[in-house]
């Protein structure tokens, strides 16, 4: 593993030493002061650097952007990085600002320090991108000849150098203006800028022209990642798309009446919640049921393996009778039928054993059948048939909620509408008080503060199977609904919409997937609460898993790199503040902790809370529900 704030540092200090002694030079390319200095050939070879990278090959290359001050290099350049990175490619940005207060802060703007500052670059761009690493230069680089060296040094090494040239006009770039600097330069107050009273050479044959005035962020980056495609730095499955499992509007019609001719499997309710979850895309690149490969994958690994890693902790599965498996083993496809409807067909079924024991073992931690997921998996078939999915049309459930059922498709386009830049999700099961929307509220200024721009919020309740005693879904999204009307959280941020999975209350095992599937809907960063899954014992009533270990399992889950975690921080009600806070042992005596067990007490009793725990219309949701349901 790479540690890259140790590599950068490095690479900064050593290559300055080398640099500050060395007169800048109107060739400095030329100018060789070394002597008795010999090549030392690394043993390692470049295919066994990208797979200690994490790469799945190697990937090393550099990327090139150049164009005026104020065209949108960096953000391009950045915006690549966090695709890249939310992918598995490694990636790093060297900004020219960057590098001028480190590496190069000896350095002026005269063509000679503009010559010695694009050479130093091309030896660090080289450097990373030996390594393994795509590395991504924004500088103005204003001179054809300085830029044509740093492709020779590169490609003369073997490594692949693409200049991409951000065609930003010089009129856009002085409107934008972010850093001021034009404004100087034409009060004379800046000498020698780039496009004022320097001049500036626009590449002739650059690899990628990007109209960044004319096209957005997110169009300019996804040219940047189909290059690097089509030139086989990314293979062709690292796309950021989502598999919908949907027979397409055009043959709907033609598939209903071949449905209606094939051997019929009736499944029940919690099956198609999960006919649900994979036609929308949430379980991508699964193409359906399991079969017994992709099974046994994710019940020993937690991951799909091929075409590359793939975090999947939990099976997703379709179990059927001993009766019905004779009875279908031999047909190529089946009609899935719900209330006598037929709602998918599964092609090309393969039908295998159902490892009831092994399987609740390995995803649940115990074979009790007290857990109720456990205990419906034991009451199921005891074989398991997987296959090729292809949804009829979309699940809908007429309960006065589909509107709130977003598929990842939908979310994502939501989310680009709000144009955001940042997508943070909170899954819950139970009602929201005020200590959830402190560290929602506190997330969001924490990526404020990091820079973006537009953050968003996927307020995400699960929508599927939960066990008797927790709150049922309707009323849960009517309470949501009066935390936002009350300003508690604010929903200009915040995307309210309903996650189709069953709960299955596997704790650290179970909370993988909910974050992954969340991937799925364009979400960045992932909140993840404290005993996330988590359920008591069913004979000891204790903890059935550690409430810390969701968090620290998160944090160094395989095949998870798309998201960043937010860990949990505990809240609990301030007694001096009269509001919920973030806890502070230090001051133990001034909180309290308001356990679910007291808050059901208090609403059946119709009872008020302590004064800003929860929103006081969202409080009486839950009164009147408890109160209904003594």
């Amino acid at each position: 593993v790479i540690n890259y704030q140790f590599t950068t540092t490095f690479l900064h200090s050593w290559l300055l030493d080398m640099a500050v002694n060395e007169v800048p030079s109107t060739n400095g390319l030329d100018i060789v002061r070394s002597t008795n200095v010999f090549t030392q050939l690394s043993h390692i070879t470049r295919k066994k650097r990208g797979q200690i990278v994490g790469a799945d090959g190697f990937r090393g290359c550099c990327v090139w952007f150049t164009g005026l001050s104020g065209a949108g290099k960096t953000t391009i350049s950045f915006g690549t990085e966090e695709y890249l990175c939310s992918v598995g490619v490694p990636s790093y940005s060297l900004d020219g600002d960057n590098i001028r207060q480190g590496l190069n802060k000896n350095l002026g703007f005269s063509p000679e320090d503009r010559e010695e500052n694009i050479r130093r670059i091309s030896e660090v761009a080289k450097l990373f991108a030996d390594a393994g690493i795509v590395i991504l230069n924004s500088f103005i680089s204003p001179y054809i000849r300085d830029r044509d060296r740093a492709r020779k040094l590169n490609e003369d090494a073997g490594l692949p150098f693409f200049e991409v040239f951000v065609d930003t006009p010089l009129n856009v770039c002085e409107d934008r203006d972010v850093k001021g600097l034009y404004k100087k330069a034409r009060a004379g107050i800046i000498k020698g800028f780039t496009g004022i009273d320097a001049e500036y050479e626009a590449p002739i044959k650059p690899d990628l022209v990007l109209k960044a005035g004319e096209w957005s962020e997110d169009e300019c980056v996804q040219k940047v990642v189909e290059l690097l495609r089509s030139n086989g730095i990314l293979p062709p499955d690292y796309k950021n798309q989502v598999y919908e499992l949907f027979v397409s509007p055009d043959k709907v019609q033609t598939v209903k009446v071949e449905a209606s001719t094939l051997p019929q499997l009736h499944i029940n309710k919690l099956d198609l919640q999960w006919v649900q979850v994979l036609s929308e895309g949430w379980a991508t690149p699964l193409k359906g049921f399991m079969k017994e490969r992709e099974f046994l994958q994710c019940l020993h690994f937690g991951n799909l393996l091929d075409g590359g890693l793939t975090s999947q902790s939990i099976p997703i599965v379709l179990p059927l009778t001993t009766k019905d498996k004779e009875r279908l083993e031999k047909v190529s496809a089946l009609s899935l039928v719900y209330e006598g409807r037929p709602v998918a067909i599964l092609r090309d079924p393969e039908f295998y054993p159902h490892p009831k024991e092994e399987r609740c073992c390995r995803q649940f931690g115990t074979s009790n059948i007290g857990h109720p997921y456990v205990k419906m998996i034991y009451e199921s078939g005891d074989w398991l048939v997987g296959g090729d999915l292809e949804c009829l049309e979309r699940i809908l459930w007429n309960d006065g909620l589909d509107e709130y059922r977003l598929t990842p498709q939908e979310l994502r386009e939501e989310f680009k509408k709000r144009k955001a830049d940042a997508v943070f999700a909170f899954q819950l099961r139970n009602p929201i008080h005020n200590g959830h929307a402190l560290l929602m509220k506190d997330t969001h200024e924490r990526l404020l503060a990091r820079g973006y721009k537009r953050p968003v919020l996927l307020l995400h309740p699960l929508g599927g199977w939960t066990k008797a005693d927790d709150v049922p879904l309707p009323v849960r999204i009517r309470q949501h609904h009066e935390v936002l009307r009350e300003g508690v959280l604010d929903p200009n941020n915040t995307v309210l919409a309903i996650f189709p999975s069953p709960m299955m209350y596997a704790g650290p095992t179970e909370v993988q997937w909910h974050s992954k599937a969340r991937v799925a809907a364009g979400a960045t960063f992932y909140i993840v609460g404290r005993d996330p899954a988590g359920m008591p014992h069913p004979d000891t009533k204790e903890n059935l898993y550690d409430p810390s270990h969701g968090r620290k399992v998160l944090q160094m889950a395989p095949g998870l790199t798309q998201l960043e975690i937010v860990p949990f921080k505990v809240a609990a009600y301030n007694k001096k503040k009269g509001a919920m806070d973030f806890f502070d042992p230090e001051k133990s005596d001034d909180f309290e902790f308001i356990s679910g067990t007291k808050m059901r007490t208090l609403a059946r009793n119709g009872q008020e809370p302590p004064s800003g725990f929860m929103a006081p219309k969202a409080w009486q949701v839950l009164v009147e529900f408890y109160q209904n349901n003594k």
